[in-house]
């Protein structure tokens, strides 16, 4: 009897980590260098557990915009995806203190070493709030791209600027900058540019082309407003379906092809900037006045953002690292 007894628990276990697929949801568009890192990654851990742990990843949108997938997580419809920061804030917010205007604009690896120095304590925060984080990319300096000229931060005022639906750092930019925000799902970003809805765009320069943006914009602000992060993410709940030993081999392998994906950004991001160029988008110089009261916008931003998106834990945080 207590054989038996042994065995049932054995196959009990057994069944609790059976073959396990995890639907993951993602912008990133197929054929990219980003989506390639992700597809090396889906056979690297089925190879790895024995195609006991897969990995069903939908690109470029077709699962809706972060917040829809977001909402599908909530439900269970899907296990995981790659949000940006706007999307990561509504699990837990203080991840943007990376994203504040000006803080990186001008280093890519000075943010990622900001990054990774701060990715212990993001873990803490996400996983408070029933997700696990399988890695943080850091996705490139954010420019501003326009149908309009503009030439000065005097210039941009009244500029019908896209905002990502619910970004409040966004939001607490342009209050700072006086402009005009049109709040809109990204996926309604390149038809709001065609038709005149919004006059400006902003994201990192393989976002932009990624979108294809290129194709509706004319200019683009040579002067970084901010470094935009993402991160990887799946819930609790089908975390807890994996084996200890899975769980190892997932995140593992995991933070392998987030780390080759965020050296592969540096030089797809400079590589975007080129494609801009050929396409005859014309780059913006502002002036040095301009550019010298940056600090002042960020610290308005911050002002705005402190304890009620970011607190102020995370802020001095990321000062300290500056």
């Amino acid at each position: 009897m207590k054989k038996i007894v042994i065995l049932l628990i054995v196959l009990s276990c057994q069944m609790t980590y059976a073959k396990t697929s995890i639907k993951l949801a993602t912008l990133v568009p197929k054929g990219t260098s980003w989506a390639n890192t992700l597809k090396d990654m889906t056979k690297e851990i089925k190879t790895a557990t024995d195609g006991e742990v897969r990995l069903k990843i939908y690109y470029g949108g077709t699962q809706g915009d972060e917040p829809d997938v977001l909402r599908k997580l909530r439900i269970g419809q899907l296990h995981g995806g790659i949000f940006t920061g706007k999307t990561l804030s509504e699990i837990y917010s203080d991840i943007r203190n990376i994203e504040i205007p000006f803080n990186f604009y001008h280093d890519d690896q000075k943010a990622l070493k900001a990054i990774q120095s701060q990715e212990s304590f993001f873990n803490k925060g996400i996983e408070s709030k029933n997700f696990v984080n399988l890695g943080i990319y850091g996705i490139g300096k954010v420019y501003v791209v326009s149908s309009k000229k503009v030439t000065s931060i005097e210039e941009m005022k009244g500029v019908k600027m896209w905002a990502w639906e619910g970004d409040q750092l966004i939001a607490a930019l342009m209050e700072s900058l006086g402009l005009v925000s049109v709040p809109l799902a990204i996926t309604d970003v390149t038809s709001s540019l065609s038709t005149g809805m919004i006059d400006a765009a902003y994201a990192p320069p393989l976002g932009i082309v990624a979108l294809q943006w290129q194709n509706k914009i004319k200019y683009l602000i040579d002067f970084p407003t901010a470094y935009s992060i993402g991160a990887l993410v799946v819930t609790k709940k089908i975390w807890s379906k994996l084996s200890k030993e899975h769980q190892d081999i997932v995140m593992k392998i995991s933070k392998k092809y987030v780390a080759k994906a965020n050296e592969l950004a540096v030089s797809d991001n400079e590589a975007s900037l080129k494609v801009l160029k050929e396409n005859g988008v014309e780059f913006i110089q502002f002036s040095k006045e301009d550019l010298a009261n940056a600090e002042s916008i960020r610290a308005n931003v911050i002002e705005r953002l402190r304890d009620k998106v970011i607190s102020s834990k995370a802020i001095k945080r990321i000062e300290d690292l500056r």
